[in-house]
């Protein structure tokens, strides 16, 4: 059947949903792709140790490091997915990450036909379950499944991806089990079997879904975080990982803070868009490739407003744009694909050349202050596999029809880092780094805004090398201390039984009067004194489209207390969701 049109409701409230209404008569299972290739698809990881209780007044929760499943997957390039257990028991995805929805979407067994390779379900990202293998999430076998319906997916539909999803409630978790990943109850999920999105995804959005009408919002995962006081923010740091560097470095992901150690810091930062179903929009004002067949080409002749979207791969331009890329690149369209492929000699005289692609971005399409965003052939060069019968080389950019389809996906964020705060509606954007080997962690806690409260500066994760170190001077510290107290203790004791030999009328007088106490000596005790606030942090103005000041640079040290400089606002803004009408009276689909 045909995708439902849906219209979207204009609010700036936080709490207003993703509202779907739903595809009503009998289901029908249709898998197939609505087009020749797919517009996206697209040792265990460390101990994240940590309690699942609300922390205690006076201090904020840290910051959850989501760690990368080690795999690459997708079959419109190579991606680092992350790893996510949904039912009761648990059956494990390889997902990709979300930062335009607010859902988590996991592969349906539907999803893969006989028409299909042998391992489809485990490209699709299912896992082994309970001994066999994983043939997509099977909701007849949790015991936590609440089923809610077929509804729309209502997610990338302006750049012409469709799909239905079998919406339910269930318990989701972060990593393998055993890891100490978070876990929590009656989330919102969808069994999903169409090929537009062909990985599962879980999205970072704080916004809510609504089944059939307003009245009853379910919230998002990230939400949930939150009011748990799992995390200390409505915020992430993100980068989708380069396999193409070092030996290959996989994707970050931080829930309530940031990795200091992934990016290079800039004093931009970018206002949330007025359009909420955007949020993460920039200008690009302008691009720049060197090193191309052409030598330096400027394609880009009017700025854009695009989209920052890791859901699809693809960067999303206007046809001119894409034409001079086509004769920069040596590039050829393929209309039954939308793609444009790089034949054999092509991808050889490419790799030897190495272009590098510029982004200039900022707030505005035309002027302001900017940021430079530099790309490596590298991250260009793609290959999509399944559905085509051989791994075909392709250059992922994708010729929109107009402004809503300008959208900059996964392949810009293999070279950049994005930190989002929804609290104060801005984020930032910055050049990913790869010293070799990879720095340790360095992760930072974004705080709510007006926080009081003392950050207790912790990652949620294992212990480190360096924390263990610190615990054992620590202790040596200690040991110590108290080694002296009984040095100095028994020195008293035995001056004191010398005393006891003198003759009585020799011993001296010990009257308190005198200065000698009649109880035993005491150990020194030690002051503890509270630890320094952070150091103070400039605000911009709130509001969406109010002036942008620069981020305040916070003086070099180890760690940072609290979030970047610059990432605040005095306002929080509020986001809308959208409705799906009812589907057609002759029947639904899941597809």
């Amino acid at each position: 059947m045909s995708r439902p049109d849906y219209a979207r409701t204009a609010s700036t409230n936080l709490s207003a949903a993703v509202g779907r209404r739903p595809l009503e008569g009998k289901l029908a299972l249709v898998t197939g792709a609505s087009r020749a290739f797919p517009l996206s698809v697209s040792p265990p990881p460390s101990s994240r140790g940590m309690s699942l209780s609300p922390r205690a007044n006076g201090s904020t929760p840290s910051p959850f490091v989501f760690s990368p499943s080690q795999f690459w997957d997708g079959n419109d390039g190579s991606w680092s997915t992350f790893m996510i257990r949904v039912g009761t028991p648990e059956q494990d995805f390889r997902v990709l990450i979300s930062t335009a929805g607010q859902e988590t979407w996991v592969p349906l067994p539907e999803g893969c036909t006989s028409s299909d390779p042998a391992n489809c379900e485990y490209l699709r990202g299912s896992e082994p379950f309970q001994g066999n293998k994983g043939t997509g999430f099977l909701v007849n076998q949790s015991s936590t499944w609440q089923s809610i319906g077929l509804f729309d997916l209502a997610l990338e539909n302006t750049i012409n991806y469709s799909g239905n999803g079998l919406y339910g409630f269930d318990t989701v978790g972060l990593e393998v089990q055993n890891s100490g990943g978070l876990t929590q109850t009656h989330q919102v999920v969808a069994g999903i079997a169409t090929k537009d999105f062909f990985l599962g995804m879980f999205s970072l959005g704080p916004k809510p879904s609504n089944f059939s009408s307003f009245n009853d919002p379910q919230p998002s995962y990230m939400k949930n975080l939150k009011d748990k006081g799992l995390i200390p923010s409505l915020s992430f740091g993100y980068t989708a990982g380069a396999p193409y560097r070092n030996s290959k470095v996989l994707g970050s992901l931080t829930l309530g803070g940031y990795d200091q150690s992934r990016f290079v810091s800039n004093n931009k930062t970018f206002p949330f868009s007025a359009d909420d179903s955007r949020p993460l929009s920039v200008g690009v004002q302008n691009i720049l490739a060197t090193n191309t067949l052409n030598g330096v080409v400027s394609p880009l002749k009017n700025g854009i407003i695009s989209a920052i979207d890791s859901t699809i791969p693809h960067v999303w331009l206007p046809r001119d744009v894409c034409d001079k890329f086509e004769r920069a690149f040596g590039l050829t369209y393929d209309a039954s694909t939308d793609f444009y492929l790089v034949n054999d000699s092509i991808h050889a005289k490419l790799q030897q050349l190495n272009p590098s692609i510029t982004f200039k971005l900022g707030s505005s399409a035309y002027n302001g202050d900017t940021i430079n965003i530099v790309l490596p052939y590298a991250a260009f060069d793609l290959q999509a596999t399944y559905p085509y019968v051989n791994a075909t080389n392709y250059f992922p950019i994708r010729r929109a029809a107009n402004a809503s389809q300008y959208t900059i996906g996964r392949t810009f964020l293999q070279e950049a880092y994005i930190i989002a705060d929804y609290e104060r509606s801005n984020f930032t954007v910055a050049q990913a780094t790869f010293p070799n080997p990879m720095p340790a962690e360095n992760i930072v806690a974004i705080n709510p805004p007006n926080s009081t409260l003392v950050s207790e500066n912790n990652v949620q994760h294992g212990l480190g090398g360096g924390a263990i170190a610190g615990i054992v001077i620590g202790v040596l510290i200690l040991l110590l201390i108290l080694l002296s107290g009984i040095f100095v203790y028994r020195r008293r004791r035995t001056r004191a039984a010398a005393v006891e030999t003198y003759p009585d009328d020799k011993k001296p007088d010990r009257n308190p009067k005198h200065g000698y106490e009649t109880g035993k000596p005491e150990l020194m005790s030690q002051d503890r004194y509270e630890m320094a606030t952070p150091p103070a942090l400039y605000e911009i103005d709130g509001g969406r489209g109010s002036t942008v000041h620069e981020m305040h640079t916070p003086p070099m040290m180890h760690e940072m207390d609290g979030l970047m400089g610059g990432i605040s606002a005095s306002r929080v803004h509020e986001l809308y969701g959208s409705d799906a009408m009812e589907g057609t009276e002759h029947g639904a689909t899941l597809r």
